[in-house]
């Protein structure tokens, strides 16, 4: 047990402006500068009936800013000028732009406030990105 604990590896963390699209397994610290609720819908599925939430977050830290799709129970993390831990977040490709997000096998951690001023002239979802397929002979 104490082997596979020293064998886990630190988190690299890494800045907005170093996303690429198609890519995954980002670990970025965060501030959230405002959060909109897109989507609030009940789905019946089985006796139960689940609240979906969807909220589109523009978050950034101090090299640009990139849109955040929350879903479900990150909604209530992503308050405005909070900031929080994205871990294993991936690139979603949305109309050509690129949005960030954080599946089941990921992390939203809500932690202190950041000591860096979000760059809001770098947005990277204003960004429009046409990916081609490359065939090599």
């Amino acid at each position: 047990m104490a082997e596979t604990k020293s064998a886990m590896r630190k988190p690299v963390f890494t800045k907005v402006d170093q996303l690429r699209p198609g890519t995954s397994g980002h670990n970025l610290t965060v501030k959230v500068v405002s959060a909109n609720m897109v989507v609030q819908k009940g789905r019946p599925d089985g006796p139960q009936v689940r609240q979906m939430r969807i909220a589109e977050c523009l978050i950034g830290d101090e090299t640009g800013t990139i849109l955040f799709t929350a879903r479900n129970d990150q909604v209530d993390l992503m308050k405005p000028d909070s900031t929080v831990i994205l871990r294993n977040a991936k690139i979603d490709m949305f109309k050509g732009s690129m949005r960030l997000a954080v599946d089941k096998w990921g992390r939203v951690e809500v932690t202190e406030p950041p000591s860096f001023t979000v760059n809001e002239e770098n947005n990277l979802s204003l960004v429009e990105y046409e990916l081609v397929n490359v065939v090599e002979e």
